[in-house]
């Protein structure tokens, strides 16, 4: 069964590839959503997918690229939308 779960990933985020490090990790396993930062210096993922994979894809979000560090990920369910892939979106 498909879930939804928005991320909030806070550290050294931004301008170091994470965005694209995010797309390439959440199309490779399948998920839809998308992936922009947030003014605050936060990077915000929606994410849908079968929940194990979600699972692999938060371990994943941990790692981040090389250049990236990741402090905190704050993790919320969240209402289904429709994607039919993953994408970079604009900043908010």
């Amino acid at each position: 069964m498909k879930t939804a779960i928005r991320y909030f990933v806070e550290g050294r985020v931004q301008g170091v590839g994470f965005r694209f490090f995010v797309e390439r990790i959440a199309s490779d396993l399948g998920l839809q959503g998308y992936v922009r930062n947030r003014y605050d210096g936060r990077v915000e993922v929606y994410a849908i997918g079968e929940e194990r994979v979600l699972e692999q894809f938060r371990k994943q979000l941990r790692t981040g690229p090389a250049g990236s560090r990741v402090d905190r990920i704050e993790e919320h369910a969240a209402s289904m939308e429709t994607y039919k892939t993953f994408q970079i979106e604009g900043s908010l």
